[in-house]
């Protein structure tokens, strides 16, 4: 049984992860799914009504899913990401100019794909997965 300090620390936890689950759709570095998931996590154990939002909602819904019930995440999730990563990082490095920073944005580009691509997969059977 959690201590209302521990329920009341994942629940921060797990709208933080959220939150920045969301911006890292949009902005490059932060690692979407890794964060949908630990908000997930951190839901399971602080917040039903949290949790079956998150599981209902259109876009996470389905990665949470997959994740829980085939301990991966589909190809074509891991694939977007890393292309939306690459156009991000590449339009990132045409604003900036600056050579080292750029040399900095893709080691960081790099290292988050390797990550992604190391992410176990789910089925080939996803048709629910739409991000």
């Amino acid at each position: 049984m959690l201590t209302t300090f521990k329920r009341s620390l994942l629940l921060v936890v797990g709208v933080l992860a959220l939150m920045l689950g969301v911006i890292g759709a949009f902005l490059p570095l932060l690692p979407t799914v890794p964060l949908i998931l630990l908000a997930a996590y951190c839901f399971s154990r602080s917040s039903d009504p949290l949790l079956q939002w998150l599981m209902r909602h259109r876009y996470f819904g389905p990665l949470i899913k997959d994740f829980q019930a085939n301990k991966g995440v589909s190809r074509s999730i891991k694939y977007r990401a890393i292309v939306m990563l690459w156009l991000s990082i590449s339009v990132s490095c045409w604003l900036v100019g600056h050579l080292w920073l750029c040399a900095i944005l893709v080691v960081i580009a790099a290292s988050v794909t390797f990550y992604l691509l190391r992410l176990p997969e789910g089925s080939k059977n996803n048709k629910g997965n739409k991000s």
